[in-house]
């Protein structure tokens, strides 16, 4: 019985989570206190600024409940024309926080189902954002924070950014198409420097050289490096580099 009701408690939170709307979540619900996502536009880049310090930038339910209203609302605003995300120094992001997300105690097959959802929609939101989309580094990034960065058009780091993706060490199947990915932007040796045993944690120079991102910038330029590159970006009307799913579908 009570593990039965459990797993109905984290059915529920799956659903609630994955079929919600942005407006049935409604962005005044999160805005008490300082925002912790910011929101700036200029010349139609609309930039977004994981602003939660405290939490590292962690993505928490809140943040990306947040995240998500505002690139549903950029995808249909005309005038935006590219998204960049950054955050509020220090850090740029230190992934998921699971203990955030993880509201109370449940059995691990429950637990399973709700991280694999949550998982499906973070990743989800890069994957089917039908604009350009941008990354600016100010600081270390962890996990699902380097693997979704890589999945927009370009990516910018601070000289004070690193990369680490520690899923070997803790067990974990690498997540946010970086086992595919890694190895299509940066080879297949230096994929696995990042995602198996060694662990490797490139700095900006490092993981500039090697592919994983596209410029590292002094810190101060980090904001006016993003934007440039997106405008440039918008400018030449590039594609995307990794094509919409639903866009690849009306394709057919």
């Amino acid at each position: 019985e009570p593990k039965m009701a459990a797993r109905m408690a984290a059915a529920r939170a799956v659903r609630a989570f994955a079929a919600s709307t942005p407006a049935a979540l409604g962005r005044r619900a999160f805005s008490t206190g300082d925002p912790v996502l910011k929101v700036e536009q200029l010349n139609g880049v609309r930039t977004l600024i994981y602003n939660d310090p405290r939490r590292l930038n962690a993505w928490t339910a809140k943040l990306m409940h947040c995240l998500r209203d505002e690139l549903t609302q950029s995808a249909a605003d005309a005038e935006v024309k590219a998204v960049a995300l950054t955050g509020t120094d220090p850090y740029y992001c230190a992934g998921v926080d699971l203990g955030a997300m993880v509201s109370k105690p449940m059995w691990p097959s429950a637990l399973h189902t709700l991280l694999v959802a949550q998982n499906t929609a973070l990743f989800a939101m890069f994957l089917d954002f039908p604009k350009p989309l941008f990354v600016g580094v100010n600081g270390p990034a962890i996990g699902a924070a380097v693997t979704s960065a890589t999945l927009g058009e370009g990516v910018v780091a601070s000289e004070k950014a690193t990369f680490h993706t520690p899923f070997h060490a803790l067990g974990l199947v690498p997540e946010g198409c970086s086992s595919v990915n890694f190895a299509r932007i940066m080879g297949e040796q230096n994929a696995q420097r990042m995602l198996g045993a060694e662990g490797w944690k490139p700095t900006a120079k490092e993981a500039a050289k090697a592919g994983l991102v596209d410029k590292a910038v002094a810190h101060d330029e980090l904001r006016a490096e993003l934007q440039a590159m997106a405008e440039a970006w918008v400018a030449a009307k590039k594609p995307k580099r990794l094509p919409a799913p639903r866009l690849l579908q009306e394709d057919k």
